[in-house]
């Protein structure tokens, strides 16, 4: 290891903070100019960006014979996305939570998780599974473009007599989305590199670097994005990109991961019955945050705590550690209790209120 792999880093970070800020801010103006909620943007445009780098792992992956890293990449990066990223956006500022969100985009995320996990039991995803995936995708893509015009048509007739804001040159606004996707992929692969190096010169094994860097690196373009637009007041992007990209990395990367590879996708049975129902449990619990109309920071240090929890539980069992049994033990009779008597306190004491956007 040599001063170049620190520096690399240092610009990893740097990067992915620039890539993150041109991406939320052209997504952001481009939402204003066309008329559509920068929810609607940080569903599909941003999402789609800050979930590139697990594209293009997942189908590297599959190409080359490794298809099982593929769904590995897709349900690590959504576990993450809601108990890191969501956390810690939530830890910069609460987050007030869109109702389409609840009438819409979380039940098609908890959809989308179950049916995936269901698929999966049989111990293969196959290709056939994958094209009804990637075709569930362009489904979902045409019903938020088709409420989005319903909106848009419904704010014009309220507002017959104002003038729209021009909000910059659209290309240039386009531009910065490209660039700013382009950035965020290659500073997560500048970090993901030197952190990869630098944990190996420390004596770190590749199973850990595994499970901690490299699922980490690949869902870092989600992190800088949504922390990003939540520090800049665009919290609906925010929320939107992270549910927005758990749907992409289901229906998109996981389907084209599953076609490309020669004989779908095998399920190792360690997945089955342990990370596939945690990916389940953490879609689910989303439904109850997110009614109550937002995630506070209090939510957001709980959800960072069980990431934690669930990473150190990750590299313990694959090292056969004997504290395994005695840390499951109080997450499930202790912690997990606790948390469940706090979400229905919080549900009944907090009504959804009325005036949400």
């Amino acid at each position: 290891m040599n001063a170049m792999t620190w520096i690399y880093m240092l610009i990893g970070v740097v990067v992915l903070v620039f890539g993150a800020d041109w991406l939320v801010k052209g997504a952001s103006r481009i939402a204003a100019r066309i008329g559509i909620s920068p929810l609607v943007i940080g569903l599909t445009v941003v999402a789609l960006g800050t979930s590139s780098p697990e594209m293009a792992v997942s189908i590297g992956a599959a190409l080359k014979g490794s298809a099982e890293i593929a769904l590995g990449n897709v349900v690590g990066s959504n576990i993450l996305n809601v108990l890191g990223i969501l956390g810690a956006a939530a830890l910069a500022a609460p987050l007030l939570v869109n109702k389409q969100l609840i009438r819409l985009d979380v039940p098609v995320m908890i959809g989308a998780t179950a049916l995936t996990v269901v698929l999966c039991m049989d111990g293969n995803f196959s290709r056939i599974e994958g094209l009804g995936f990637l075709a569930l995708l362009f489904a979902y893509i045409g019903w938020l473009i088709f409420e989005a015009r319903r909106e848009k048509a419904l704010a014009a007739k309220a507002n017959e007599n104002t003038e729209p804001k021009a909000h910059g040159n659209p290309w240039v606004n386009i531009g910065l989305i490209i660039v700013g996707s382009g950035f965020l992929v290659l500073g997560a692969q500048l970090l993901v590199d030197s952190a990869t190096a630098i944990a190996r010169a420390f004596g770190v094994s590749d199973l850990v670097i595994g499970l901690t860097i490299v699922a980490i690196g690949t869902s870092l373009p989600e992190l800088a994005t949504s922390v990003v637009a939540t520090i800049k007041g665009e919290r609906d992007i925010a929320v939107g990109n992270v549910v927005g990209s758990n749907i992409f990395n289901l229906l998109a990367v996981l389907g084209a991961a599953s076609v490309v590879s020669g004989n779908g996708i095998n399920v190792p049975a360690s997945a089955i019955q342990f990370d596939l129902p945690v990916m389940l449990a953490v879609a689910v619990v989303c439904f109850p945050i997110f009614i109550t109309g937002q995630v506070t920071r209090l939510q957001g240090a709980i959800m960072i705590f069980y990431y934690a929890a669930y990473t150190v539980l990750l590299v313990l069992t694959a090292r056969q550690h004997e504290a395994v049994s005695a840390i499951q033990g109080v997450l499930v009779y202790v912690i997990i209790p606790a948390t469940l008597l706090y979400l229905a306190i919080s549900l009944w004491k907090r009504p959804r209120a009325a005036n949400l956007s």
